[in-house]
């Protein structure tokens, strides 16, 4: 398909930190993808917490099938929008790269361990990841992405007015445009976040008895996607039921994104991606009864599902682990694996600090608990 005039082109492409050849069967937003889909942080989401700790059961969404669901519905949008499907695939399998173990639990108490040192997010981690800590090549630190790909991941929220600094040491080398929005590709990606995890956070807690169908049917697009499901079959079991409905739930959002983006695409008549960051405003979004609507699936989730004593019990718990490894780690960095406390060094406690930070970034969970075990329990080696 002829991508639309607004979409990122590859004859327009700016290329990466350290030039490379084209290859002869790929675009470079394939080579991204694929080589994001072949690094190790992207293998480690497999264990890494969304809701559910890994433990706690097999049908739970972790980062990684989070990751997956996202893509597929930022691929689908974009296609509909004449987008860059490859680009969006991309941001959509990279964007949660840097998320620590243990969810938002564990960017809590790392950020609150690195308040002094600066502070920690999980997006800014991810272009960290990409374009630092991945030791993959022979000529480079990181995966040597595009461009249109560093500046999709760094603006995932949109423009960057305060980077952290290693966002702005990179920017430095490789300017990203910070302060501007990033192309459609990039938008679509990340309101393609907000659908998946509204979704798949509704079939888990749902799936975990959080709440039932009836505490559903108040809320705008899930009650009417209950209803429409319910008359689909009088006598679906559950499981059916639940996702008849997300699955509807995922089509209005979906729907009603390309429908309102194209609406603000034909008010802008933008003659290029640089029209799309140069709008002043997203131009990839809701309606606004369905971005009121998102807001009070939102205010649900969190009462029912994020607040529910069950996640606070492991949320406390992981707070307390991450904790714990980062005040063990950052003041006795000879507990350091020999590589890292090669980087940390001797005396200079906000590198040691970085270091240990991106240490713990790149647990799963499953390994922090053994590291916080290894660093805390007498009877187990190290």
């Amino acid at each position: 398909m002829t991508p639309a005039p607004w979409a990122v082109q590859r004859r327009n492409a700016r290329g990466r930190l350290h030039p490379e050849p084209e290859s002869p069967t790929r675009s470079p937003w394939q080579r991204d993808r694929d080589r994001i889909i072949h690094c190790s942080a992207f293998r480690k989401l497999q264990y890494k917490t969304q809701v559910f700790v890994n433990h706690e059961g097999d049908f739970f969404r972790t980062r990684l099938t989070h990751s997956i669901e996202v893509a597929q519905i930022a691929r689908s949008v974009a296609r509909e929008l004449g987008l860059d499907e490859d680009l969006t695939e991309a941001l959509a399998l990279a964007h949660d790269l840097g998320h620590p173990p243990f969810g938002h639990a564990g960017e809590d108490a790392l950020a609150a361990s690195m308040q002094p040192f600066g502070g920690f997010d999980h997006n800014a981690q991810s272009l960290r990841v990409v374009t630092l800590l991945e030791a993959c090549y022979a000529g480079f630190d990181g995966l040597n992405l595009t461009w249109e790909t560093l500046e999709g991941l760094a603006k995932h929220n949109g423009p960057v007015r305060r980077p952290s600094a290693h966002v702005a040491d990179y920017d430095a080398r490789h300017p990203l445009e910070l302060g501007s929005y990033p192309a459609a590709e990039s938008q679509v990606a990340a309101l393609s976040d907000d659908i998946a995890y509204h979704c798949h956070d509704l079939d888990d807690g749902w799936r975990a008895e959080f709440f039932a169908p009836a505490d559903l049917r108040h809320l705008p697009v899930i009650g009417e996607a209950l209803a429409e499901a319910g008359r689909a079959s009088l006598d679906m079991p559950p499981s059916r039921l639940r996702h008849e409905t997300i699955r509807r739930v995922i089509n209005r959002l979906v729907n009603d994104l390309v429908a309102e983006t194209g609406r603000r695409i034909a008010a802008l008549d933008p003659a290029g991606p640089d029209d799309i960051r140069n709008a002043g405003r997203p131009v990839v979004g809701f309606s606004e009864p369905m971005a009121e609507a998102n807001r009070v699936i939102k205010e649900f989730l969190f009462a029912r599902m994020y607040r529910h004593w069950r996640v606070n019990r492991m949320t406390a718990k992981a707070r307390h682990v991450v904790a714990d490894i980062f005040a063990l780690l950052h003041g006795h960095t000879g507990l350091l694996p020999d590589d890292w406390r090669a980087r940390a060094g001797e005396g200079d406690s906000a590198r040691a600090a970085a270091v240990v930070c991106d240490y713990i970034a790149g647990m799963t969970d499953r390994y922090a608990r053994e590291e916080h075990l290894r660093l805390t329990d007498l009877s187990v080696s190290g």
